[in-house]
């Protein structure tokens, strides 16, 4: 039976959040390849997981609407991933989607041939155009006719990909960075911290610990107090503030205003352990 939704099947709890959706999902795996090949229809994949916010927004506006989810059967081979289980297949298609000029994240929206080949994607998409974003049935109809009108197109940006992640895969090796070159970039880098409650400037902050890591380092390297000084007032707010939980413990991913007050409700266990090691070093 083709036409149905597979998702029931599974055991993440993510794919089962989908499993009532009146979109044909398949799960990662052999089926899914098969069916496209059989139909000639390219691959709509869909990866998120059960904490992603914009993903339970593309969720209701487009994947639980009937209309929409009539275009993604008729037009698709769709396919759902849970980046939590099959965090390598989220690694290949994000890296895919970067190449392609754009910034990766969640959910991810990948257009494939049938044998698995990306050549367009994105992240969020609504369900009507706005945010400066196409509606994602204008994207469903565009991809799905330059996949059967145009597919010298495809191929060509199927190449460019592959050559893309070859070389992703296998970096050649560059010249060493001296130290003066990184203090040089440290210095230019401290000017984006908000001098006032630390993070870099705006809203929303990101604690991004590995940005003040090299700048902790820059300070250890040239003993200067004002990269240890963006750090310490970055951590001294991180903890002080709504994007540490008071009463559960943990960090939330960010914040969404330019104080560190209004958390965006999600913890992530790799933010979690890399801004505790930067703790633990300062």
């Amino acid at each position: 039976m083709m036409g149905h939704n597979r998702l029931g099947a599974e055991t993440s709890p993510y794919l089962k959040q989908h499993e009532d959706n009146p979109v044909h999902w398949y799960a990662w795996g052999d089926e899914a390849f098969a069916a496209a090949k059989a139909e000639n229809k390219p691959i709509l994949l869909s990866v998120g997981y059960a904490a992603c916010h914009w993903c339970h927004v593309m969720a209701h506006e487009s994947f639980e609407d009937p209309e929409i989810a009539a275009v993604m059967n008729d037009r698709f081979i769709n396919v759902k991933v849970d980046r939590e289980e099959r965090p390598d297949v989220d690694s290949i298609y994000q890296t895919a989607l970067q190449l392609l000029g754009e910034q990766g994240g969640w959910p991810l929206t990948m257009f494939l041939t049938p044998d698995g080949a990306p050549f367009w994607g994105g992240t969020y998409f609504p369900n009507t155009p706005r945010y400066g974003r196409p509606g994602f049935t204008q994207v469903l109809t565009s991809l799905s006719e330059t996949f059967s009108r145009n597919p010298d197109q495809v191929t060509k940006n199927v190449d460019a990909i592959k050559d893309g992640l070859g070389d992703a895969l296998n970096p050649k090796g560059g010249g060493a960075i001296t130290l003066q070159t990184l203090d040089e970039v440290a210095a230019l880098a401290v000017r984006q911290v908000d001098p006032f409650r630390g993070g870099t400037q705006g809203a929303p902050k990101f604690p991004q610990p590995m940005f003040f890591r090299f700048l902790w380092h820059a300070y250890l390297r040239s003993n200067s107090v004002m990269f240890k000084k963006a750090v310490v007032l970055t951590l001294d707010h991180i903890c002080q503030g709504g994007i540490y939980d008071h009463l559960g413990g943990g960090f939330a991913r960010y914040s969404t205003d330019e104080k560190w007050l209004a958390p965006h409700f999600e913890k992530m266990l790799y933010d979690n352990g890399l801004l505790l090691e930067l703790l633990s070093d300062v």
